[in-house]
């Protein structure tokens, strides 16, 4: 959280908006769902919302059932506010069974090694792109108010397949329907 003295607004650069809305959170009562939720952005991103925000759950989805057990474990004060769903961004079904009910997502979820997109470039495009259009189509179908993708400088006029698999995210904010969502790409 950040505050623009300028204008005096607190902005989340996680949710991409004003952490109060009419002197409330907006976090508050609300439900969250993670992707890639037991790598280091989700689990630094968990603690700051459970220490900040008084939400009504976090969902980490990802495809890692052991992290996803050290997770459980490191924030197993919180248990009642935490779902964990072993699941892969690729699996549309097990997508949608996990945004039911879910008003914010951040989508952390990605290939991000340079030289693995490199040598698997398929499985780059079917994580990174496919995985993203994903992401874009649960979230207009269930209701989601907001989706935050992580980003990276290298996608800014990349020259790796890894950069222009992120640059894809730039593309999908400008057509995945602004009145009914709102599509955020943090770098």
């Amino acid at each position: 959280m950040r505050t623009d003295k300028k204008f005096d607004i607190n902005y989340d650069m996680a949710t991409g908006c004003c952490g109060k809305v009419g002197g409330l959170h907006m976090l508050n009562g609300k439900t969250i769902l993670v992707t890639g939720g037991t790598g280091s952005f989700g689990n630094a991103f968990t603690q700051y919302v459970l220490d900040h925000y008084d939400v009504k759950k976090i969902i980490i989805y990802s495809r890692d059932e052991y992290k996803q057990f050290i997770m459980s474990n490191k924030f197993k004060k919180y248990g009642d506010k935490l779902r964990f769903f072993i699941g892969d961004v690729r699996d549309r079904e097990r997508l949608y069974r996990a945004f039911d009910g879910v008003d914010y997502v951040v989508h952390a979820a990605a290939l991000k090694q340079v030289p693995a997109c490199e040598y698997n470039p398929m499985e780059a495009v079917k994580t990174n792109i496919n995985g993203a259009m994903n992401i874009v189509d649960a979230a207009l179908d269930c209701g989601v108010k907001r989706v935050v993708a992580l980003s990276t400088d290298k996608a800014v006029n990349p020259i790796n397949l890894y950069g222009g698999t992120k640059l894809f995210h730039r593309a999908l904010r400008q057509c995945c329907g602004k009145p009914r969502i709102g599509y955020s790409v943090l770098p």
